[in-house]
């Protein structure tokens, strides 16, 4: 195998040392053809071989080299330099010298004396050309047809010249001087990669070739900023809350737990940072915000992944309209936003219609809506046979919600009125947004409540928003009765333990010790917290909304939990080319293991 790229078996893999008077490395446009598939992840032994070839290559030119930067005269990005050029007319040569640092996307010869380069930096392009009758540095000819038979797609390099704008109309850099190789690409780069599983892997060339990989992300980026000035606008500080705490707190969903040194119990992931921002709001920051990750010990599906990044903010003295009123201005104006950078910058994904987002927004109260689709009226949700009663109505007029591995029969209120929401109410925000308000309590252990006048069911102050039949945000006025507010929990934890126990067919622990009473939450109220409004974003809802995405593993910068976990396995599948001899080259398996 070595042999065929003119390497010596002795040399095992190629490292830095290899002799000069090697026989010449085979020709890297014949192995680039067979590297990647159609469909498919690269071919192996041809990657094997291009590496070696192209590191033999580079080493007989003595330019495997990885210099320190050097600036030669003033540094441009290449967004700056077309902003800055954008009005040079044909035929003319700017007087300023500047230098474009960038990865090389195609390189094409015109004879021996002329070059030109494709250059992307900061996701942008810009054309280069050195021309030898005009390099002012003195460069030989011979390094000018070295480099240019050297460059590859994916090198990255320094450029100096002056910009200038060609016949065709193409604003361009003319070098001035001989191009630097800055860090050469010693593994092909694939101009198309189509296939899930090499996407996944190497998420780093997905994002070098496929566009809309890398506008996802930068969309990510920008709604990220833009939650941050609105709130910010309005006066709302940013806090950082803890992630590891004795208990997850916050919301209902399974924990991660581990272990530290630090202290004598287990520690657990937050899964929301709700309960710290409200201590924070009795401490008398008024309005806070915090925007950062949340881990939930749970699936993984198209809109869900267990860690993910979440927004919540905390208004003291706003109600329920209030809320409602706020998240309308937010999500209309992160759809104008959008719609701004996808029209410039984002140009690979759909157009935001804005048309979609005109306020107000529909909204649906839970049981009322619920009754008049079932056509039924529901029984007393608080009564403690209130499971069974419903189980049974529901059972007499032949309605039947489907159930599978994820999704099995309700052992809980809360879990079968969530299950009935999703398949008669959220599918309304299909034509426009949609505010599902006024849920009942037991789907809501931290809002304030009250009695319905419409149905005289005990329900909360809690809404949320749902478009395109997924759920977007939630929020509620913020139950502040420590008496309350235990009572509820007390009630949650009876519920959640009576739901591990399968209503008595056994059940998981993990599931029960989710719902434990926070005292010290509790403790907290007693100080006095002033009526609150509470609000919480998933991010990632938000990029799959405004990008057009299916998936949430697509606006996460390295796809889900699985394809993260997964990148080890596929590190030791495809070890990477050494850059020096193996102290275990030419071992047998067995060998290199008692090595190792």
């Amino acid at each position: 195998m070595f042999q065929l790229c003119g390497i010596p078996k002795e040399a095992g893999l190629g490292g830095r040392h290899l002799h000069n008077a090697m026989r010449p490395s085979p020709s890297l446009q014949f192995l680039r053809p067979y590297l990647w598939k159609p469909a498919g992840p690269p071919n192996p032994a041809y990657a094997r071989f291009f590496h070696l070839a192209r590191q033999q290559e580079l080493e007989q030119a003595g330019a495997l080299k990885y210099p320190r930067l050097r600036h030669h005269g003033p540094v441009m990005r290449i967004p700056d330099f077309r902003t800055r050029y954008a009005d040079i007319s044909e035929g003319t040569l700017a007087e300023e010298e500047v230098t474009l640092h960038g990865r090389v996307e195609s390189v094409r010869r015109a004879g021996s004396k002329l070059v030109f380069l494709d250059l992307r930096g900061e996701f942008e392009r810009v054309q280069g050309i050195c021309n030898f009758g005009k390099l002012e540095d003195g460069t030989p000819l011979p390094r000018l047809k070295e480099l240019a038979r050297l460059l590859n797609r994916g090198d990255i390099i320094s450029v100096r010249g002056r910009a200038t704008r060609t016949p065709s109309g193409e604003l361009t850099i003319q070098a001035t001087a001989l191009p630097e190789l800055l860090t050469p690409s010693i593994l092909p780069l694939p101009t198309k990669l189509v296939d899930d599983e090499s996407r996944n892997q190497q998420r780093h060339l997905d994002m070098l070739v496929n566009r809309r990989t890398t506008d996802i992300l930068r969309l990510r980026s920008y709604l990220i900023r833009y939650l941050r000035d609105f709130l910010h606008e309005r006066s709302f500080l940013e806090f950082q809350t803890p992630i590891l705490a004795g208990d997850a707190g916050g919301a209902t969903a399974r924990p991660f737990v581990s272990s530290t040194k630090a202290v004598s119990k287990d520690v657990a992931l937050r899964i929301a940072p709700e309960l710290w921002l409200k201590r924070l709001v009795v401490g008398g920051v008024e309005r806070v915000f915090e925007l950062g990750p949340a881990f939930r010990n749970e699936g993984i599906d198209q809109t869900h992944n267990p860690e993910f990044t979440i927004c919540e903010f905390y208004h003291a003295y706003a109600n329920l309209d209030d809320l409602l009123s706020l998240t309308e201005a937010l999500i209309r104006g992160a759809a104008a936003h959008c719609q701004d950078l996808i029209a410039t910058k984002l140009t690979s994904l759909p157009p935001v219609d804005l048309a979609f987002f005109e306020a107000p927004f529909r909204r649906a109260e839970f049981i009322p809506t619920l009754e008049a689709t079932l056509g039924f009226p529901f029984p007393d949700l608080s009564s403690p046979t209130a499971l069974a009663d419903l189980t049974a109505l529901l059972d007499q007029h032949n309605i039947r919600l489907e159930t599978t591995d994820e999704a099995p029969p309700a052992t809980a209120l809360s879990q079968l009125l969530d299950r009935l929401a999703a398949a008669y109410i959220e599918p309304l925000s299909a034509s426009a947004p949609l505010f599902i308000t006024h849920h009942p309590v037991c789907m809501s252990p931290l809002a304030k409540s009250f009695v319905c006048p419409k149905t005289g069911q005990a329900i909360s102050a809690r809404a949320e928003l749902f478009v395109g039949a997924r759920e977007l945000a939630n929020m509620y006025e913020e139950e502040n009765d420590p008496f309350e507010q235990r009572r509820k929990f007390l009630d949650q934890a009876a519920a959640r333990v009576h739901a591990a126990a399968g209503g008595g067919g056994g059940g998981d622990e993990a599931d029960a010790d989710a719902g434990a009473i926070d005292e010290s939450y509790v403790r907290t109220l007693a100080s006095g917290l002033p009526p609150t409004g509470g609000w919480g974003c998933g991010v990632e809802r938000l990029v799959m909304l405004f990008s057009g995405s299916k998936k949430i593993s697509d606006c996460l910068s390295f796809g889900n939990l699985r394809n993260v976990v997964g990148l080890s396995a596929h590190h030791h599948q495809q070890q990477p080319p050494s850059s020096s001899p193996s102290p275990t080259a030419g071992a047998s398996e067995g060998e290199e293991r008692e090595v190792k």
